[in-house]
């Protein structure tokens, strides 16, 4: 804005001139002036007021009109708890096979607390000690007379409760939504679960993770929300999984065994139909791992994947079987079970004096170590070796817990003539339970690798071929004997075609060498033998039965066996068997008899394929 001077030199000059007074000149400017700012002010005076005119009209408007929308709707109650719906959505419920719930979700609430806006914090605390007994009274007056600003008092409690607390009628006590992840079948399936805590958490949500077992493998998938809800079916079927936890439990009380584990898994397909580690827990309430001792004393500690221990005489199928499939041996070749065999320093012997020759059937039906031994020498080292971690035996098992990755089999890091001949009768290498059973499976599915599986109808690719099934079938048929008139007597349920090897393998000492009065049992068994559609593993840890003689025994037939045999009267039924006699078993051997003549091998007499 160009400013006029009140004294212009040319007009003052011209005044003088005409003899006028010169300050006449400056006190119109002046005026003129001033009446120019008058009119700016007023203008922009009266445009604000337009503005403040138009914004009051809006803001009326818009009143007048959701006023009107409202008085010409149809009235409806609100809807609350639109962020608790969302929470429930939040994880996909896990179920059995069978599509019955194992694990799903509950609204509930947390209460937490605003200690500064207590009325009574010492009468809220009282009534909170209450109704929540585990509350120390004590310490939470401390809190809420002291200076937190905020505190949790618990992170999932019952409507019950939620009613008591609100009759305390204490404001500075608030609640929260949550999901609440329930396993309604209490401590069925416990290990397989897992089990679930909260991992970020408000007042208002909180998010619920999986901390164990399938809970935590399945993490992910469980809250994607892609899948839209849809449950995660495990293989295991809860009728069985319960049938085998109340066995297994009952068994542990008889044979006063520190724990028990157990596996049931389908041949064909690797599912796992159900699973047991003993003593259990209730994923509901997991308790706090155990910091010192020893593992395997916690509850949480799965002895079917976690737990490695030397298998005893359950292995010796292994050599015997790999023997078939190269052609070495048949099932009525004859072997030295002269005893004690020596290598290098060592001696082994057998439980008792089998006779100087043995057929290799019956090195099984007896459990000869002598005899295994002298198979696993014709097989050789490096053969053996192969063999074993084809069967899976030196790595963890790919099952989808996460504590599977824990299950790293013991395998000598050097592997002498000693140590192949340990091996295979099931010394000197260290396997869980489920190894066990995956190596059944293979054999019981026509030497086919099996992959054991908790997740029920997903396709898998075919495994590799790792007996024929030749070998296959003729090493069942021996497994058949033992039951019929071996060590696995007391096995041979009545139309169930039973077919199994026991184990019986001494404790090693954590400082080095062996417990002379503590054994781990085992019943490794297929069934039926004629057409193998399912592999059950037993084990009790430290078992110990007082016999008809009066004398102690420990030996997985007199331990195992029977716990195994009263499983499979329970579950035969439950699987849809019918059972049947042995009349196909002799077919098996005819089919697979080979033809033979006698041969001379590292001094051994012995009969061998052509």
């Amino acid at each position: 804005m160009i400013r006029t001077p009140l004294r212009p030199l040319a007009r003052i000059l011209r005044a003088r001139e005409r003899g006028e007074d010169p300050d006449d000149i400056e006190a119109e400017n002046r005026r003129l002036r001033h009446e120019a700012l008058q009119d700016r002010a007023r203008r922009r005076a009266e445009g604000r007021l337009m503005l403040m005119a138009g914004c009051f009209l809006l803001a009326f408007g818009t009143v007048g009109v959701r006023m009107g929308a409202l008085a010409s709707s149809q009235p409806s109650e609100p809807r609350a708890q639109v962020l608790s719906s969302q929470i429930m959505s939040q994880r996909a419920d896990i179920t059995d096979r069978r599509g019955r719930i194992l694990a799903t979700n509950l609204l509930t609430h947390s209460i937490y607390a605003h200690p500064h806006q207590m009325v009574d914090p010492v009468a809220a605390a009282r009534g909170l000690a209450k109704i929540f007994p585990d509350l120390d009274l004590e310490r939470l007056t401390q809190d809420f007379t002291g200076n937190r600003k905020f505190m949790w008092i618990k992170r999932k409690i019952s409507p019950e409760q939620m009613q008591a607390v609100h009759d305390i009628g204490e404001p500075g006590l608030l609640f929260g939504p949550r999901e609440m992840r329930i396993y309604p079948n209490g401590g069925v399936a416990g290990h397989i679960l897992g089990g679930s805590g909260f991992g970020n958490e408000g007042v208002n949500s909180a998010e619920v993770i999986g901390i164990a077992g399938v809970e935590k493998a399945f993490d992910a998938w469980l809250r994607d929300p892609a899948n839209s809800g849809a449950p995660l079916s495990l293989s295991i079927d809860l009728t069985l999984q319960q049938a085998m936890e109340e066995v297994l439990s009952s068994g542990m009380d008889v044979m006063n065994a520190k724990g028990a584990a157990g596996v049931l898994m389908e041949v064909a397909t690797g599912e796992i139909m159900a699973m047991a580690s003993l003593p259990d827990f209730d994923p509901n309430d997991r308790p706090r791992p155990l910091l010192t001792g020893d593992p395997s004393d916690s509850p949480l500690f799965n002895r079917v994947v976690q737990g490695q221990y030397e298998l005893g005489s359950t292995f010796k199928i292994f050599p015997v079987a790999q023997a078939l499939d190269l052609g070495l041996i048949n099932p009525s070749t004859g072997i030295s079970g002269k005893t004690p065999i020596r290598i290098g320093k060592f001696l082994i012997n057998d439980f008792h004096n089998y006779g100087d020759v043995l057929s290799t059937t019956d090195i099984i039906v007896k459990s000869s170590n002598v005899g295994t031994v002298r198979i696993a020498q014709m097989i050789g080292v490096d053969r053996q070796k192969d063999f074993l971690q084809k069967l899976g035996l030196f790595e963890p098992t790919p099952v989808e817990l996460v504590e599977a990755s824990t299950g790293q089999p013991l395998v000598p890091q050097r592997w002498p003539a000693v140590t192949a001949a340990t091996v295979s009768f099931g010394h000197g290498l260290a396997a869980s339970p489920l190894h066990l059973a995956t190596a059944y499976a293979t054999i019981a599915n026509n030497g086919r690798r099996v992959t054991p599986t908790l997740v029920h109808g997903r396709k898998r690719p075919e495994g590799d071929q790792i007996l024929s099934p030749r070998a296959a079938a003729m090493a069942v048929d021996m497994l058949r004997q033992v039951v019929t008139r071996g060590t696995a007597r007391q096995a041979d349920v009545p139309g169930y075609e039973i077919a199994g090897k026991t184990g019986t393998a001494d404790k090693p000492r954590p400082s080095g060498g062996y417990y002379k009065n503590k054994v781990m049992a085992t019943f490794a068994s297929t069934f039926p033998a004629s057409d193998p559609k399912y592999v059950l593993i037993v084990s009790l840890d430290e078992p110990s039965v007082e016999t008809a003689y009066g004398s102690e025994s420990r030996t997985a037939g007199n331990t195992t066996v029977p716990v195994a045999a009263e499983l499979i009267r329970r579950i035969g039924p439950l699987l849809g068997l019918s059972p049947k006699g042995d009349e196909k078993l002799p077919t098996i051997r005819a089919r697979f008899e080979p033809r033979v003549e006698p041969q001379e091998a590292s001094g051994i007499k012995l009969v061998a394929n052509q």
